[in-house]
């Protein structure tokens, strides 16, 4: 199994387009130790050439164009992409859709009926697409039922509920229900290695903590540093947990966690947020990280399970 990391960074990527804040500014002035970043995505490969996409980020275009095997190139219109398998409805998980309207086939859609509800009702993503190439909509399941997707040899998931926050426009955006949003178990069903995939994280309970010590690597949420990150630069005035993230630092944060992990389980961070200290290669925050052996996700990464 292999995962290639499309893009690494949260919604509005980095830098994002009408932020001046330190992050992007160094970003834009190409000061070393900064490397841009485009909205999370990753790719997951069997031992086939087919993938299915984990979200899809409106930076899509630019990450399969960074990616070759996403286009193989075996007929006159091509794609490795078997299935796009969604873990929420947000705006930056989903507008790429929109990319991939020119196919001759409806695309294949993995998600759960909350998902479904949210981009049929919420923001009507799937009826706009039924104009161009159309959706074929499969319900994910959300109680640890395992399932295969076509094409994508060798490969095995399945997923659970989390605690986060449906999107701002969700008919039940203030009432959360499973399956709003979920982590994702992908199994190599060779060598049955496990990968534990959790962009939006807001809480670490017992069923999403036996998951992860279970995994052979894990790739969670790495939004914000701190929780009043974005309220302390005065760009927000809501906190990191009000919008479902878990903070890094601190008592309970999710560093606190993956160092309680086993040594030999690979931990890294995905869905950064433009403001976060981590994001600068020489920061002390970086730096604590790496010490513990917390890797940064960044496009281009690519781990083999």
């Amino acid at each position: 199994m292999k995962i290639h990391v499309l893009g690494s960074a949260a919604g509005g990527g980095f830098p994002q387009w009408n932020c001046n804040c330190s992050n992007c500014n160094h970003v834009r002035n190409h000061t070393s130790g900064f490397q841009s970043r485009t909205q999370s995505s990753i790719a997951i490969q069997g031992t086939g050439e087919e993938c299915v996409l984990i979200n899809a980020s409106p930076d899509i275009l630019k990450q399969i164009q960074s990616l070759p095997l996403l286009q193989p190139g075996r007929y006159l219109r091509d794609t490795a992409i078997a299935a796009v398998l969604l873990m929420d409805g947000q705006v930056d998980h989903t507008t790429g859709l929109f990319m991939l309207r020119e196919g001759k086939i409806p695309l294949q859609i993995w998600c759960t009926k909350q998902v479904q509800d949210d981009l049929e009702l919420g923001n009507p993503i799937f009826k706009v697409l039924g104009h161009f190439c159309g959706v074929h909509v499969n319900h994910l399941p959300i109680d640890k039922s395992q399932f295969v997707i076509p094409k994508v040899e060798n490969l095995a998931f399945y997923a659970i509920p989390l605690q986060s926050k449906p999107a701002p426009y969700s008919p039940h955006r203030e009432n959360p229900v499973p399956g709003d949003n979920i982590g994702l178990i992908a199994i190599n069903q060779k060598n049955h290695k496990k990968l534990f995939y959790a962009p939006g994280l807001g809480e670490i309970n017992d069923a999403v903590w036996q998951e992860m010590l279970n995994s052979d690597c894990v790739m969670v949420d790495g939004t914000f540093w701190r929780d009043d990150e974005m309220v302390a630069l005065g760009i927000s005035k809501k906190y990191g947990l009000e919008i479902g993230h878990l903070h890094q630092s601190g008592v309970g944060g999710m560093l606190s966690w993956l160092e309680k992990l086993p040594k030999q389980t690979r931990k890294i961070l995905i869905h950064i947020n433009n403001t976060n200290p981590i994001l600068n290669e020489n920061s002390e925050e970086n730096k604590f990280c790496q010490s513990i052996g917390v890797e940064i996700a960044y496009d281009g990464m690519e781990i083999e399970l």
